[in-house]
């Protein structure tokens, strides 16, 4: 399947880390991991994977190292703090998939250009949820050097099905803005729509019937109508995680004339101050519903 075998390094084993490396691992390609809370990472080592002590040391022994974590700041934390920058080869490739914005990557990309000009910086955040990155399913949005595309291909191939490759550094970050706004009303749209139905006296079912095979509502909306209709709201997006996209891309707009997004973004604050942001974003359901509801 691979052109190469450069070793890679996946950094941070949440729900996404973890799939990605899993499709590395079935890729062929050699694979270190790291993470903060190492019990992460020993399902992986059975599956191949060596574990890492450090982030410096899964850096120093990979051509290629991909961090995957929450925002900017851990990012930032993994490549100063816990030593991974300044431990890479000249020459190595630091993929940066997490989603930060457009201020997080430019924060990043000024730090490489000042630390470690000899990495080259690849800015490619995804789009999927846990499921398509165990898979190898998810969607690359790649920016950075051409130069670079050849070396990481076998890497893209084995994480995705799809990869876009934009422009620039930077170029990445600002589509994944784009697309997580699609997938954020997307989302709002089913959950606005089954909690007015709730309100009207309607059960989620018809709406679900009446919706399910209609040109207007995409196979991902169906699949989220189910799992509505079944009360199933583990998270596959986590609330906390798709509220934090939305608000990078409010930022990112840097004026007041996207309202809908900013209200959208206050509205599921909302729902993650009842402590509902571990579990799906499809959650924002219940807390329409409960809106105004008799306790």
């Amino acid at each position: 399947m691979a052109q190469t075998q450069e070793p890679v390094a996946m950094l941070g084993i949440g729900a996404m880390g973890h799939g990605m490396a899993t499709s590395t691992l079935r890729g062929g390609i050699p694979t270190i991991v790291w993470n903060r809370q190492p019990e992460a990472t020993r399902d992986l080592a059975e599956l191949g994977a060596e574990v890492a002590e450090t982030a410096a040391d899964a850096a120093r022994r990979a051509a290629i190292v991909v961090t995957m974590v929450t925002d900017t700041d851990a990012v930032s934390s993994i490549a100063r703090d816990q030593g991974m920058l300044a431990a890479l080869a000249p020459g190595a490739i630091w993929v940066q998939m997490s989603t930060i914005g457009v201020a997080g990557i430019e924060r990043v990309a000024a730090m490489v250009q000042a630390e470690r000009p000899d990495v080259t910086l690849l800015d490619a955040p995804v789009s999927g949820s846990k499921d398509p990155a165990e898979q190898g399913q998810l969607t690359i949005f790649a920016s950075g050097p051409d130069e670079a595309r050849l070396r990481v291909a076998p890497l893209f191939d084995a994480l995705g099905q799809r990869t876009i490759w934009v422009g620039p550094v930077g170029a990445g970050s600002r589509l994944k803005l784009v697309n997580n706004t699609w997938v954020a009303f997307a989302a709002e749209a089913v959950a606005t729509s089954v909690a007015l139905a709730g309100r009207l006296g309607l059960e989620t079912g018809i709406v679900v019937d009446a919706l399910g095979g209609s040109p207007l509502v995409s196979a991902w909306q169906a699949a989220k109508l189910q799992r509505i209709a079944k009360g199933e709201f583990s998270a596959q997006f986590a609330l906390s995680l798709a509220l934090k996209d939305v608000r990078l891309a409010v930022l990112a707009a840097g004026d007041d004339r996207f309202a809908a997004l900013a209200g959208l973004a206050d509205e599921w604050q909302q729902a993650v101050d009842h402590g509902l942001g571990h579990q799906d974003l499809t959650v924002v359901t219940r807390a329409l519903e409960q809106q105004g509801a008799t306790p």
